[in-house]
């Protein structure tokens, strides 16, 4: 039994996300029944994320098991073969059978892309476009979240025993040549809809009349509130991309 650290990208438009439900398009979904096809066997593919319906990936990270003497590089020329464009294999890595892609992890770093202006059409689908919005403010307005906090104001569903999380930093570039700004997110682990509603939230208050101070606090008593309820902007999922993934040596 060889074990691969399998890392791909994927357009997640059109697919309800990574994990595999029945009946609906999912990137795990279509990647099982693609493996088995080919390999004519039972594999098992776990990721390391449950991106959610619409997120993107470029080093979304996956255990593969397979019973047969292949090498990494071959199993990556011949599963891309069979996938569709818009999911492809980045790397393939023979490792430990004990490696689990959930286990280990170090830092995973999120991306979500912005436009201030309408981009050109094969853009519009992976950012947001937000006008008004006062990008000094909104850079401030990121930083209320750095550090170890209880999320739960800013996270979906059941959680299971706690909602503290860490976020290790927030940073705002831009790209000039496509007129795309880019909010980076890293941290250990986040939890369902974190990052869109955190980039929301900031979004909103950053393009509304509110003062810094009121913006600041708002966030704030929004953080310490513990409240799932509030009504700010949820940033919505075509802006958001796993960058990737990092290990603890022994994760690997």
């Amino acid at each position: 039994m060889k074990t691969f650290k399998v890392t791909l990208a994927y357009d997640g438009t059109g697919y309800y996300g990574w994990q595999e439900q029945p009946g609906l398009p999912t990137i795990e979904g279509l990647l099982k029944k693609r493996l088995i096809k080919l390999f004519k066997m039972d594999v098992p593919f776990t990721g390391a994320s449950r991106t959610d319906v619409g997120v993107h990936a470029l080093g979304q990270v996956a255990r593969c098991q397979l019973a047969l003497d292949i090498s990494a590089e071959r199993f990556k020329v011949i599963v891309n073969r069979i996938l569709p464009p818009e999911i492809m294999i980045r790397s393939v890595e023979e490792v430990q059978e004990e490696f689990h892609p959930r286990v280990g992890v170090q830092e995973k770093t999120y991306y979500y892309h912005f436009f201030v202006q309408q981009p050109v059409p094969f853009l519009s689908s992976y950012g947001l476009v937000v006008k008004h919005l006062d990008l000094t403010l909104l850079e401030e307005c990121l930083q209320v979240f750095k550090g170890k906090h209880d999320f739960r104001s800013f996270c979906t569903g059941d959680q299971g025993r706690t909602t503290e999380r860490t976020i290790n930093s927030l940073e705002l570039h831009f790209y000039k040549r496509y007129g795309v700004y880019q909010i980076r997110i890293k941290g250990p682990s986040f939890l369902r809809h974190m990052i869109r509603r955190i980039v929301g939230a900031c979004f909103e208050v950053s393009s509304s009349r509110k003062s810094k101070e009121e913006a600041l606090a708002c966030l704030s008593q929004t953080l310490e509130g513990k409240d799932p309820c509030h009504t700010l902007f949820v940033a919505p999922a075509k802006g958001l991309l796993l960058h990737s993934i990092r290990y603890h040596e022994r994760g690997i």
